[in-house]
């Protein structure tokens, strides 16, 4: 018995994101990196530490489902979808992210400094730099690896439904 369509894509949405959480997560506790993109995005909204992180753990889990939908989307119009697929989008994701989105950061969120600020103003996050390399120089590689995970999962569930469609 397989799940109707609507109900599919944001279940294996959650398991890939579950599993991209997890690899950035126990990366960061584990000390291979100080990126936190869920920290980051709660920062955009409030200033205060703790309710920062709840804010982007829920907005990184509603990204999750997004981004869900858009590899989906993906994968329906190139007519199939593999581990493989899912993979190389993930890939391409974590590239995207890492040498497009985290470098122009300074410039969008109101509280991460830039590369140019001084020691002197109001506390500011860390720019992530390129490659985000800032936060540690394990930072790319777990980064690259939790997308190419999300992928992998979404590529994997996605190819079922696909056969079905």
């Amino acid at each position: 018995m397989s799940l109707p369509l609507p109900l599919a894509v944001p279940l294996w949405s959650l398991l890939a994101t579950v599993a991209i959480t997890a690899v950035l997560a126990g990366s960061q506790g584990g000390g291979l990196t100080r990126l936190s993109l869920p920290f980051l995005l709660g920062t955009f909204f409030t200033g205060h530490r703790h309710r920062a992180l709840l804010y982007g753990v829920l907005l990184y889990l509603l990204g999750g489902q997004l981004f869900g939908v858009l590899y989906f989307l993906g994968l329906a119009a190139l007519g199939r979808a593999n581990l493989w697929l899912g993979m190389a989008l993930g890939c391409l994701h974590a590239l995207f992210l890492l040498t497009v989105i985290l470098p122009v950061l300074p410039h969008l969120h109101p509280r991460v400094a830039s590369e140019y600020d001084g020691p002197r103003g109001p506390r500011r996050l860390e720019p992530p730099g390129f490659l985000a390399l800032n936060y540690g120089y394990r930072t790319p590689l777990v980064t690259i690896i939790g997308h190419v995970l999300y992928g992998a999962v979404l590529g994997a569930g996605f190819a079922t439904l696909l056969e079905h469609a």
